[in-house]
């Protein structure tokens, strides 16, 4: 037990990580497998407790393992948690200047770094890694992974937009200053078209999905051409890059700044 506690405390100060950066890696990541074998047996480890806040009177009160309590952030910790049901769970690192917007939810293992915001009804599944001011726009949902202990977690770089309503999964890596417009899913399984340079960008069996730099990434669709989809006029969703990011791109997302 006490082994754990002090892996969890070395997530939190953002020490150890389910995933670091890697140059010799194919995808410029390496996933560190222990870390989160760590965190599942804190699963094992941890018994049901009732947690309550604002005392008996309040009402308010919710059942997790002893092992995975919701982080208390002070002043010191210098992230802003806004008031209304968000949550950051104990073995997640959020940095300094972190913007947590209501209601949101950070889960176990994951990595949010300096100046990122986390707005309403955004989600940063287990493990996942987010980088510098990221914007995870409103009920934007990051893919979390703990088994199997070898898989990529979801991985978003420094300096990317995540549109309201988005969703990345499966180990999917966004690259820095890439923008993803509202509504955009990318899985494993997701083909994207990338109408600039004229390429599919697919995961393969050694690595995930990964969108370039810079790419601005929106919902398309392509046409069915076979059977009876060809013959009922079906298309199927397939997210689109329409051009890279550019001075009028980084202009349309300049409010971000002021927002923080």
């Amino acid at each position: 037990m006490r082994d754990f506690l002090v892996l969890r405390s070395a997530l939190e100060a953002g020490e150890l990580r389910s995933a670091s950066p890697d140059a010799a890696s194919p995808s410029g990541w390496r996933v560190n497998a222990w870390v989160k074998q760590g965190i599942l047996l804190g699963f094992r480890l941890g018994v049901l407790v009732e947690f309550s806040t604002g005392g008996p009177s309040c009402g308010l009160s919710f059942v997790d393992k002893h092992t995975f309590p919701a982080r208390h952030v002070t002043t010191d910790d210098g992230i802003r948690l806004v008031t209304g049901g968000s949550a950051i769970r104990a073995g997640a690192y959020v940095a300094r200047g972190v913007v947590c917007a209501p209601p949101m939810y950070i889960n176990t293992g994951s990595y949010v770094d300096e100046g990122t915001m986390v707005d309403s009804h955004a989600l940063v599944g287990s493990c996942a890694q987010i980088g510098k001011r990221v914007h995870l726009s409103a009920a934007a949902q990051i893919g979390g992974v703990l088994e199997p202990v070898n898989a990529s977690p979801v991985i978003i770089e420094d300096d990317v937009l995540v549109g309201g309503n988005s969703g990345v999964y499966e180990g999917t890596i966004v690259r820095k200053g890439a923008v993803l417009a509202a509504g955009t899913i990318l899985t494993r399984g997701t083909p994207v078209f990338d109408l600039v340079r004229g390429e599919i960008l697919r995961a393969t069996p050694d690595l995930p999905l990964i969108i370039p730099e810079n790419a601005v990434v929106v919902p398309g669709s392509r046409a069915v051409s076979k059977g009876k989809g060809q013959e009922w006029g079906l298309s199927l969703y397939a997210p689109v890059i329409v051009k890279y990011r550019d001075e009028k791109t980084d202009l349309s997302t300049a409010l971000e700044d002021l927002l923080r």
